[in-house]
């Protein structure tokens, strides 16, 4: 199928399927911390979400809190110290499972950092709302949780929409090197797949090393500065996420190699979309974090009110390219274009 730069829905990766399954949230009462409001059958809900360090966290957190403002939602975000703090985290949800919340929603750093509060959640029958990045199925049997619903991309698909372009952007073939989160990382996994499928059409073009960053811009940086070294014909990078990309985009710059030396990213934060509008980052599948966060309370208020829950439910994905830089800047920190949201109307 045919992917402009308009809005597609997704379909949720199957693994995370796997997972889910429908449950509903009781009421309670408002909550001590947050930006939502409070008042008669609002839900209070408790929200784990990956390292502020990141802008793509930082956008889902508000996301959140807005979406509570306007929802009549009582909610509290703790977040963990940094996107590879997998032991904080999961203290951090364990102490909100020995509190009165209604609902919960979490956006583990890996598949099962976040078990044994969730374990703890499903033990007491509360309402589990997964986000951005799936529990692990297996690890979620194990801990007799059913989680009520997913919402987040299909990463796959996002790195198959970026090998496509990049096969427009190389249309004589080159060797790409990708560049990922941390080794292992489901997410960062997901979308190499996904480029690896996308370019799969284009025989003149190859994935060669793949070099993991750790999610970091200046260990990005320092690794694009090593592939350049010693490969000087290199015809582009694929990056995992956006922060890394602009590491990346420095290090081509710095070799006199802008333009000449493609990058693709995925997630649409705004420095990325700046760097895209100014010809530093050639593209960005940009996924919408704030969405993703929004959504998730929607689901709480709709499962507060005894709504049942689609099982999983595709975040917005858009390419951004040059000629759209300039209106995805203007929407952001929502999407530029049209998107389903089931929640919205179950919420009201």
């Amino acid at each position: 199928m045919h992917l402009s730069s308009k809005s597609w829905t997704l379909p949720v990766a199957a693994a995370a399927a796997a997972a889910l399954a429908l449950t509903a949230c009781s009421s309670a009462k408002s909550g001590s911390s947050g930006s939502g409001g409070s008042g008669s059958g609002s839900s209070k809900v408790a929200v784990v979400i990956k390292g502020l360090d990141n802008p793509f966290f930082q956008s889902m957190e508000s996301g959140i809190k807005e979406k509570a403002g306007t929802a009549g939602v009582s909610v509290e975000v703790q977040a963990a110290n940094s996107i590879t703090d997998t032991t904080g985290q999961a203290d951090k949800l364990a102490a909100l499972a020995n509190q009165d919340y209604s609902c919960f929603v979490v956006n583990p750093i890996s598949g099962t950092n976040l078990i044994q509060g969730i374990a703890q959640l499903a033990a007491k029958k509360k309402t589990i709302v997964n986000i951005d990045s799936p529990v692990d199925a297996a690890a979620a049997k194990s801990a007799n949780a059913t989680l009520a619903t997913y919402i987040g991309t299909d990463n796959i698909a996002a790195g198959k929409l970026a090998g496509g372009q990049m096969v427009k952007l190389l249309p004589n073939g080159g060797t790409v090197v990708a560049i990922g989160g941390t080794a292992g990382d489901v997410t960062s996994g997901a979308r190499i797949t996904g480029f690896q499928q996308g370019i799969a059409g284009a025989s003149s073009i190859k994935l060669g090393q793949t070099v993991a960053a750790n999610w970091d811009r200046q260990e990005a940086l320092t690794q694009a500065q090593t592939v350049l070294r010693s490969n000087p014909s290199l015809g582009g990078f694929f990056v995992a996420n956006d922060d890394m990309a602009l590491g990346v985009a420095r290090a081509i710059a710095s070799a006199g190699k802008t333009g000449k030396v493609k990058v693709i990213s995925v997630d649409g934060i705004k420095d990325a979309l700046t760097a895209v509008k100014n010809g530093e980052l050639d593209a960005v599948v940009a996924q919408y974090p704030y969405v993703i966060g929004a959504m998730g309370v929607e689901a709480c208020k709709a499962a507060n009110a005894g709504k049942t829950l689609p099982t999983n439910v595709a975040a917005p994905v858009e390419l951004v390219t040059k000629p759209d830089a300039a209106k995805a800047l203007a929407a952001t920190p929502k999407p530029f274009g049209s998107y389903s949201d089931p929640f919205a109307e179950l919420s009201k």
